[in-house]
């Protein structure tokens, strides 16, 4: 096939799946490795651009997990976690908001709007309400992890205002805690689970450092395609998936049981990889539905 012919045959293949989102909502969870190369982020901006052009209304939720520990570190504290859990400290605490509200979430916003989108930062404090939790020692005792909380609820106005108005809303992993309005770190997989269970979107994408679900961690052409909410509760009990993977399930089931349509796990560091899932009959990672 020659290449304009190529090109005109990945436009119609994506029509109908344009014509099906026109209008809906899709969550966006970026962190992990996918952070790390600043081509892919860019590039990443450039097609939430394309969504938002195309008629559809992009929420993003960022995480920053190696930022902070590099600025941890350069700050002279150790990074330690409990169960998953960033330990975080009343000094910790100020490196995590400066790091997600000072240095990502501009940055982001700043990249969409580069790419000729429009983009707004809107602080996690300001969307999640959120509760400490402590963290489970290796003996399975609680272990006092700090200013760490998970979200209890959702305030929607800033992210439902931004939508409205074609601007893309990109927020940051942190909670108010109920009580004493103090910030709380909030893990980013779980943020955004429960920020879909508010806006229930047509989407909840994870885009991390793993191609999806394998049936085999150790064999990349392992990969589960597609899987229903009750094959990936079996899959979790019969220990395919494992560690920090079932609390990621966990919350995207969460999500679906909450009205979002499907959950999709796809690998950041693959180049275009969000068109390529949402408008390409194949996909290139998981999709989890009801």
């Amino acid at each position: 096939m020659s290449d304009p012919a190529h090109k005109a045959a990945t436009l119609i293949e994506a029509l109908p799946y344009l014509q099906r989102f026109r209008g809906k909502t899709f969550l966006i969870k970026v962190g992990g490795s996918a952070m790390d190369n600043e081509d892919l982020v860019s590039a990443l901006m450039r097609d939430i651009v394309f969504l938002e052009v195309a008629g559809i209304n992009p929420v993003l939720v960022h995480g920053g997990g190696k930022h902070i520990s590099a600025a941890m570190d350069a700050a002279g504290l150790e990074a330690a976690f409990v169960g998953g859990f960033r330990i975080t400290t009343p000094e910790a605490i100020a490196i995590v908001e400066e790091t997600l509200g000072g240095k990502i979430n501009p940055h982001l916003v700043e990249l969409i709007n580069r790419h000729g989108g429009k983009a707004t930062g809107i602080p996690g404090t300001g969307v999640f309400r959120a509760h400490r939790i402590p963290g489970k020692g290796d003996d399975g005792q609680p272990v006092d992890i700090g200013r760490v909380g998970e979200v209890v609820s959702c305030h929607t106005d800033d992210v439902l205002y931004a939508t409205s108005a074609d601007i893309v809303p990109v927020v940051s992993p942190l909670g108010k805690e109920e009580g004493t309005g103090k910030t709380l770190n909030v893990n980013a997989d779980l943020a955004a689970a429960a920020l879909a269970c508010a806006l229930k979107p047509a989407k909840l994408v994870y885009l991390s450092d793993v191609p999806g679900l394998l049936r085999d961690r150790g064999d990349p052409e392992s990969l589960l395609h597609s899987v229903t909410r009750d094959a990936a509760r079996g899959l979790i009990e019969t220990g395919v998936i494992t560690g920090g993977m079932i609390p990621k399930i966990t919350s995207a089931l969460e999500a679906l049981d909450a009205g979002v349509n499907k959950v999709h796990f796809i690998d950041g560091r693959v180049p275009h990889t969000l068109l390529l899932e949402i408008f390409t009959q194949k996909g290139i990672g998981t999709e989890i539905t009801s």
